[in-house]
């Protein structure tokens, strides 16, 4: 299955409520459940850990720089990896208890709020985790972190997991800018009307292009059809 037939298998099930709100695992057989159904199935079935192709998350927003960039929310892009490389997060974690070897896509799923000027407009956005782990540079942080053995126990205390996140984070990869600093710039060019940073938003745009490689999708959620904003 290709990206566009993943893209239209989540706005079809946004489209028919069967995607909840906030998290959902895409299994290999493409259907797309709950974060609590989840965990509830891996108490019965544990192998189902191995079924994970995809991660969607559902949300609505009324700000539109996350429409524009939805991954910048996506600190979480690290635990992910983390998860797929055989580790699990002691504590609550969205990805649940077991590794996630064969994770491989992060998915957005972002409606526009009634208060958004373009309203009616759903944004799903697609990345190859393992793309972007590269261009974040997270093998090499990982490894400095925790070693280049993985954990005897696969688990990791939260100080390591916060300590990874801030690496990534800190990293000046947008045009020059750290993550929270282009989040922000971005954030001040489309809901503050701050147009002087429209250069610098511009080169913003590319990097994130550059490190993401987005496959981005945006529906009327009147007609279904695909737009261009």
């Amino acid at each position: 299955m290709d990206e566009y037939q993943i893209v239209k298998l989540v706005k079809d099930g946004y489209r028919e409520g069967l995607i909840k709100a906030e998290y959902n695992f895409l299994l290999n057989d493409l259907t797309i459940i709950s974060e609590k159904s989840y965990k509830r199935s891996y108490e019965h079935n544990p192998s189902i850990s191995k079924q994970v192709i995809g991660y969607v998350n559902n949300d609505i927003t009324y700000h539109v720089y996350i429409l524009e960039f939805p991954a910048f929310r996506w600190y979480f892009i690290s635990d992910a990896y983390l998860y797929k490389k055989g580790y699990v997060i002691r504590g609550y974690s969205q990805f649940g208890r077991a590794p996630l070897p064969n994770l491989k896509y992060i998915i957005d799923c972002i409606e526009s709020s009634t208060e958004y000027e373009l309203k009616d407009r759903l944004v799903i956005e697609l990345v190859d985790l393992d793309v972007v782990a590269n261009n974040l540079n997270l093998p090499k942080i990982v490894s400095s972190v925790l070693g280049p053995k993985l954990h005897s126990e696969n688990e990791m205390i939260e100080d390591k997991v916060y300590e990874i996140r801030e690496r990534m984070l800190r990293q000046k990869l947008f045009a020059g800018h750290t993550w929270n600093d282009a989040m922000r710039i971005v954030h001040l060019y489309f809901d503050k009307n701050e147009r002087k940073l429209s250069k610098e938003v511009f080169k913003i745009s590319v990097a994130y292009q550059q490190v993401f490689r987005p496959y981005r999708v945006v529906y009327n959620t009147k007609t279904w059809e695909q737009v261009l904003v």
